[in-house]
């Protein structure tokens, strides 16, 4: 069970982002092990300041924009203007998806992206993700700046990064992530193909800080398969490593990387 009040209060908006079709108060309840008098409390307080909302047709609990819209002004504020030419350069330059995630902790998150397909396939999910460690480009190129025990250690404790709906070229045991990771760290970046779905691949680099060399991001290009098979993937290896030393210079200005 959720400890403190505050805590229960964060459980309940973060079980809310898992499903857009919005989540009834009894899974909540059974979910958080909250008792369903104090899980109908909450909600009801979250209803009042805004930031939840209850369907009135199916009575299932939504997140408002209210905590979307605090986002975007955070972003707007701390540092995105100078992150984002950097992405959408890239973005142009590769006509793929480039992502960034930031490193918080045990989480990278993906935070911002910008979009350089305009026509034909396009890969473009949601922004505000996890990365999965297990299977992502950007999950190893994160785990490769680590060594072995670190890197096993951390995929361990995330615990549900290896979903059966990954790819068929994802690893299946820890040996294979290692090799993965020993082969990353040979070329100074990660890459995988349908690794984390059918007909998606891609390829990562860390960002590291200017002053103390620690990572504090990882900057990725993902695109379709038939755009982006091994050769191409690698092609665009030395463009990724340029645009991950400016971001690292660029970091210095901005507080997402703080």
């Amino acid at each position: 069970m959720a400890g403190s009040q505050i805590e229960r209060v964060f459980s309940v908006l973060e079980s809310l982002t898992s499903d857009p079709r919005g989540v009834p108060m009894q899974t909540l309840a059974e979910e958080l092990d909250i008792p369903k008098s104090a899980t109908h409390r909450l909600l009801a307080e979250l209803i009042r300041l805004g930031y939840v909302r209850q369907n009135p047709e199916n009575l299932r609990y939504h997140l408002s924009t209210k905590l979307v819209a605090m986002g975007f002004r955070y972003l707007s504020s701390s540092g995105a203007d100078i992150v984002q030419p950097v992405l959408d350069r890239l973005a142009q330059e590769t006509g793929e998806l480039v992502r960034l995630g930031v490193i918080e902790g045990e989480r990278q998150t993906w935070i911002a992206k910008s979009q350089g397909a305009r026509s034909g396939l396009r890969y473009d999910p949601d922004m505000g993700r996890d990365a999965p460690l297990f299977y992502t480009a950007s999950g190893h190129a994160w785990l490769a700046s680590m060594s072995d025990a670190e890197a096993l250690s951390l995929v361990e404790r995330q615990g549900s990064d290896r979903p059966e709906e990954s790819g068929p070229n994802a690893p299946r045991s820890n040996i294979e992530l290692l090799e993965r990771l020993r082969l990353a760290r040979e070329q100074g970046y990660a890459w995988v193909e349908e690794s984390s779905a059918v007909g998606t691949s891609a390829i990562a680099a860390v960002v590291r800080h200017p002053g103390d060399g620690r990572v504090i991001g990882v900057l990725s290009i993902a695109g379709p398969s038939a755009r982006m098979p091994g050769a191409r993937l690698h092609e665009l290896a030395p463009l990724l490593l340029k645009y991950a030393e400016e971001l690292a210079a660029a970091s210095q200005a901005s507080e997402l990387f703080s």
